[in-house]
């Protein structure tokens, strides 16, 4: 790894560890049986932190899978590669401020109409559990507009797409589709386990939604990523909470 992508992994990994720790001011909801064998052991302090091992480790796998491969397949992070070099290609700043505020205000308002189509056959049980979670807004800026990003995009869509390279001979349009669909629906599904402990049987509908509502963000950050760097994604990504946060009184 030269200095160059040795500085850049290490501001990656500072800024995505930023959002870990904003983790800790908000309340973290557990699974009765886990919370139950914890408390016996740690004081609530400890359990937040303990919270925070596995995101960490995450983070830094993907900024290493990342920094290994996201020039390899022309991705970019351009506005800190410029910082960190003078010698590296000049940026667009205002594409990058316009793409990643344009295309967080995309992802925020489909993601209300999604939000507007389902509420009505949704669970109560779920959403019960939906307000019972509530990132403070350094969770939602911090580790979802970063953090998240640094995982799902610089790390996993880096590595599929590096992946796909290899396998199809090359980067084509359709290999980093590949990575910014797969990256996405990866993430959605993550979010599967939820329904599941929270219902004994959930419906085919509230897969769709979970799948819909976690994977329409992650294909636009997934291109803006391609097309404009990872720090528009990281814009992106903060503004769909923005689009959210303005819109969530006018939805009650």
């Amino acid at each position: 790894m030269n200095k160059h992508k040795f500085k850049l992994a290490a501001i990656l990994l500072l800024i995505g560890f930023l959002g870990i720790l904003s983790i800790l001011t908000m309340d973290i909801a557990l699974p009765p049986e886990a919370e139950e064998i914890l408390k016996a052991q740690f004081t609530p302090g400890q359990i937040k932190l303990l919270t925070l091992i596995n995101p960490t480790m995450m983070l830094v796998l993907s900024v290493v899978i990342g920094t290994i491969f996201y020039d390899t397949v022309d991705l970019k992070v351009p506005f800190t590669s410029r910082i960190l070099d003078s010698t590296q290609p000049p940026i667009k700043i205002v594409e990058i401020l316009k793409f990643g505020i344009i295309g967080g205000l995309v992802s925020g308002v489909l993601l209300n109409i999604v939000g507007l189509v389902y509420n009505p056959i949704l669970p109560e049980e779920f959403k019960e559990l939906g307000e019972s979670i509530k990132p403070s807004l350094a969770t939602r800026f911090l580790y979802g507009g970063i953090t998240e990003e640094i995982l799902m995009r610089f790390g996993l869509m880096t590595f599929i797409v590096w992946g796909s390279s290899k396998l199809f001979g090359g980067t084509k349009s359709y290999v980093y589709w590949t990575g910014i669909l797969l990256s996405a629906v990866l993430f959605a599904l993550g979010h599967f386990p939820i329904a599941y402990q929270t219902l004994e049987n959930p419906s085919t509908l509230l897969l769709s939604y979970i799948l819909l509502g976690n994977s329409i963000g992650g294909v636009i950050f997934g291109w803006l990523y391609w097309k404009k760097g990872l720090e528009s994604a990281f814009l992106a990504h903060i503004f769909t909470h923005v689009t959210l946060l303005i819109a969530a009184p006018l939805l009650i």
